[in-house]
């Protein structure tokens, strides 16, 4: 009996051992959520945390706590910039290659490619819930009857509310739509107030432990001009010293942050920019402008808070990565170009129920007629003003140009990237060149699927862009160069080198045959040494300016931009 027991005892253990709870098995990683918030119509300097002195609280904290990167590039506009953030090709590529009207080419046709996938397409195939807040943009706007093809929906989000269409009134936007439908807004409606709202509710009723992706696309703080009074009132008096001392202000925070090197010049004050004075005309109309501006540009960081708040409440912070950029510099846009309006006489209020298809109104929804510029004034729906060339100057504090234009001015945006499952040390810089078709590669590589080949039958072009993870890291990129054009300015950047040609006037499309490409005139800039772009080396670098301008007309020939289309 001793020996059976005996011989037994191994059989009971192991039957023992089987029956004990097992050991957890380590987890999988789950992927982080992604949300990216696009500001509109921005400077380089304009947020705290990238010199400037409007106040910016939320997002100073995730700079404090993620990356900020110095030399993120954009697409010039708005329509190319969101037409490349979200595919991860070059805007021409995407098939917009200036605005949302048809050229005739493929690079210029004017609504997004069927040969390009949406971040919220590729992600989608990687199991994630996709939601989208804000301005659309990168398909025609049409009132009735719409192509619906490329709306938000049909371009891979599940939840969609904003504007099909750019610019408008924030507080009665053309082409407002909820999913599928066009919608008039709700009483007390206000663009940046509304699109955080519906971004918080997405993040709020997201189940599952899937991830989800969120697009915040702002139209703060584009034209008009357009805020709450008390909103407003918090900037009176901030700047009435002018734009000459705020740029000189913000240059001197920005080299104390290591955002500008010491050696560095500041930009002479654009020849068109007028010198601030006491005798300045309009003086207050002007203050009250970049008063506005600051006041639309706190609103939206008062709603990037309330979406980090949401996220914390459900305790999704620390494995959801969060990217803020803007989609160009500062625009100068005076709107002399509006030269048609109806009658004060004439002008109906629109009714509650009925949506809004003008850009800028002829009357605000209270019935007082919307007037532009200084017929108006900055703040409430019946004024339509923008801050033009002057604040738009200092806005983009310490570059040249500003939106159209490629250099630094029209095409250098913030970038912070805030992780805190990750990025363990918060505040550095990340000084590598880099573009918004990294995006798209940054998106795919956390999602953990591969880029599609082919899509709903189409053939996918494959990424231009290079993943951000390794500079996460704390590793380094390795790329060729970064390319731009936009309405004829053309740049390569290559290394430390920068390669320009500006457009002889605004919105030139002259430079139709590859022979006159060849023949234009670039500058050459060292931008370790000079990213102000005053000082012109293509003189003493013959060959480097040659090889860069082969270069971009083989970028061009590629991407379809050369030869350019006959449509002007």
């Amino acid at each position: 009996m001793k020996r059976t027991v005996f011989l037994l005892l191994p059989v009971f253990l192991i039957i023992f051992q089987s029956c004990e709870s097992p050991k957890e098995l380590p987890k999988k990683e789950l992927p982080p959520n992604i949300i990216l918030i696009l500001g509109d119509d921005m400077g380089y300097s304009d947020i705290g945390c990238y010199g400037g002195e409007i106040n910016t609280p939320r997002l100073d904290q995730l700079a404090e706590n993620g990356l900020r990167f110095t030399q993120f590039y954009n697409g010039a506009r708005c329509c190319p910039s969101r037409a490349s953030l979200l595919t991860g090709l070059y805007p021409q590529q995407a098939g917009i290659g200036h605005m949302v009207y048809d050229r005739g080419t493929p690079a210029f046709r004017g609504d997004l490619s069927s040969n390009a996938v949406t971040i919220a397409e590729a992600l989608k195939g990687a199991g994630y819930s996709t939601y989208m807040s804000g301005k659309w943009h990168i398909t025609p706007y049409v009132i009735d009857n719409p192509d619906k093809g490329n709306w938000p929906r049909q371009r891979g989000f599940d939840k969609f509310f904003g504007i099909i269409s750019g610019a408008g009134s924030h507080y009665d936007p053309r082409s407002l739509a909820e999913d599928n439908e066009y919608v008039p807004p709700r009483e007390g409606f206000y663009s940046t107030t509304d699109f955080t709202d519906y971004a918080v509710k997405s993040i709020e009723a997201h189940k599952g432990e899937n991830p989800f992706f969120l697009y915040l696309s702002y139209t703060a703080a584009h034209w008009p001009m357009q805020a709450p009074a008390d909103a407003i009132a918090k900037y009176k008096g901030q700047y009435d010293k002018g734009w000459d001392e705020m740029r000189e202000a913000r240059f001197e925070r920005m080299k104390k942050m290591g955002l500008a090197d010491e050696d560095w010049e500041l930009t002479a004050r654009d020849s068109f920019v007028q010198a601030w004075s006491d005798e300045l005309p309009d003086k207050e109309w002007e203050l009250a402008n970049m008063e506005t501006y600051a006041a639309m540009t706190t609103l939206m960081d008062e709603g990037i808070g309330q979406v980090v708040d949401a996220l914390k409440a459900k305790g999704q912070l620390e494995n959801t990565i969060i990217f803020y950029l803007q989609d160009n510099g500062a625009c100068a846009e005076e709107l002399d170009w509006i030269k048609i309006r109806p009658d004060e006489k004439e002008v109906v209020a629109l009714a509650t129920d009925k949506v809004q298809t003008e850009m800028i109104p002829f009357a605000s929804r209270e019935g007082q007629p919307v007037k532009i510029m200084k017929e108006g004034w900055p703040g409430p729906a019946d004024g339509y003003t923008a801050y033009g060339l002057n604040w738009a100057n200092a806005s983009n504090t310490p570059f040249r140009e500003y939106k159209h234009w490629v250099h630094e001015g029209g095409i250098a945006t913030p970038l912070i990237v805030h992780w805190p499952a990750k990025i363990k040390k918060g505040g550095e810089f990340r000084k590598n060149p880099t573009h918004l078709i990294d995006i798209m590669a940054t998106c795919v590589e956390l999602g953990g699927k591969a880029y599609p080949v082919n899509y709903n039958g189409n053939t996918i072009q494959p990424m231009e862009g290079k993943s951000l993870v390794p500079l996460m890291e704390g590793k380094e990129l390795e790329r060729e160069a970064i390319y731009w054009e936009h309405e004829g300015n053309r740049a390569i950047r290559m290394d430390k080198w920068k390669l320009i040609s500006k457009a002889r006037k605004k919105n030139s499309y002259i430079w139709d045959k590859t022979e006159e490409l060849e023949l234009a005139n670039w500058e050459l800039f060292d931008m370790e040494k000079d990213r102000t772009e005053i000082h012109d080396l293509a003189a003493t670098h013959p060959e480097l300016v040659n090889k860069m301008a082969a270069m971009w007309l083989e970028w061009g020939k590629r991407t379809g931009i050369v030869p350019r289309p006959e449509k002007r």
